[in-house]
């Protein structure tokens, strides 16, 4: 995994001994943090015999009932390893109750290869980043095509006809419980996305945050895709769903000028694909057909949903519960995407 860590964050730092002995897998020599990511915490373990491990913890403060589950994620990795081989190897994981932390957490091995960030940080040419645009899609594709009956622990996590219902309710329920006094009206946004919502496309195990970001590809190769991480909101649901969340990172090279700055994966790189192209490379693979208006509901659920996440972010920033600066530029993004929904609905 291509090492952009850096030296952990006063706030988020833990009792490196207590997680070393709990761990059992001799001397932790040095703990750095991964920038990436707003939610989770995530460390790099250096050992002094074996291979580097990833730990992964929520983060401090009051979170959102039901977020930040390490437990979860955890079980969800470890079930998908024998069908789907671009997830890590779970190592450990500890309850609350009997964490060395305070907290839960898990660990997992780290994997060997590259993960592009804003920008690739390394040489792609227009070829390799298209090729790298067919290969997300597979990756997506063969996610969304696993068997969850057949895989023991993941048919737990279908909750059965109304996924899109659940979803439209919950995150509208998790703004409300999130807004802070510069929290605009979304009533109109909420309002459309009940009264449009589509009857469910299907029922498949999806990641819920698929992106260029949360993907390792292959040191020799950066048209390979070889794992992927971050499967905190992974779930079994509707697959069109998880396509509309990953539509709402894909920023294109023509977007305006706050969504370019908004931009986390390196999406404007010459010979990566627009959005358009993306959705009929996936409904083609999938033998899918969707109609401009169902399309239209997809990508603002996604964008409504991602403004969500930003605004419990911003909530924490804003009550005091983490001093991190990075967050200080959720609130801007939480108005900007209520203003994208809005033009993509309502012109």
């Amino acid at each position: 995994m291509s090492d952009d860590s850096r030296p952990v964050r006063d706030e988020d730092a833990f009792d490196v001994r207590a997680v070393e002995k709990w761990l059992g897998r001799g001397v932790i020599t040095e703990v750095r943090q991964f920038p990436g990511g707003a939610s989770n915490l995530t460390y790099l373990l250096t050992m002094a015999e074996g291979p580097a491990l990833i730990l992964r913890r929520p983060p401090v403060g009051t979170k959102a009932k039901g977020a930040h589950d390490m437990g979860r994620e955890y079980r969800i990795q470890d079930a998908l390893a024998p069908v789907f081989p671009q997830v890590p190897a779970m190592v450990a994981y500890a309850t609350e109750a009997d964490s060395p932390i305070g907290s839960e957490l898990y660990v997992m091995e780290r994997l060997d290869g590259r993960i592009p960030r804003r920008d690739f940080g390394f040489p792609v040419s227009p070829e390799q980043a298209s090729a790298l645009c067919d290969a997300a899609v597979d990756t997506l594709v063969a996610l969304h095509s696993i068997d969850v009956s057949a895989v023991p622990g993941l048919a737990a996590l279908d909750k059965g006809d109304g996924y899109v219902a659940r979803q439209i309710g919950g995150w509208t329920q998790r703004l409300a419980n999130a807004r802070t006094d510069d929290t605009g009206d979304w009533s109109d946004i909420t309002g459309w996305l009940a009264d449009n919502q589509p009857a469910d496309s299907g029922s498949a195990m999806i990641h819920n945050d698929f992106r260029f970001d949360n993907l390792v590809l292959a040191e020799d190769d950066p048209t390979r895709v070889v794992g992927v991480l971050d499967w905190e909101l992974a779930t079994v649901g509707d697959p069109l769903m998880d396509l509309g969340c990953t539509l709402a990172y894909w920023v294109q090279a023509d977007d305006d000028e706050f969504f370019l700055a908004f931009r986390r994966q390196p999406t404007t790189t010459p010979g990566m694909w627009t959005r358009e192209q993306l959705v009929d490379a996936y409904l083609s693979r999938r033998g899918l057909t969707l109609s401009d208006d169902e399309l239209r509901f997809y990508e603002v659920y996604g964008l409504f949903r991602l403004a969500v996440i930003a605004q419990q972010i911003w909530y924490r920033y804003a009550t005091g519960q983490t001093t991190n600066e990075a967050y200080a530029a959720f609130g801007p993004a939480v108005g900007y995407l209520e203003a994208r929904c809005r033009r993509i609905l309502f012109g």
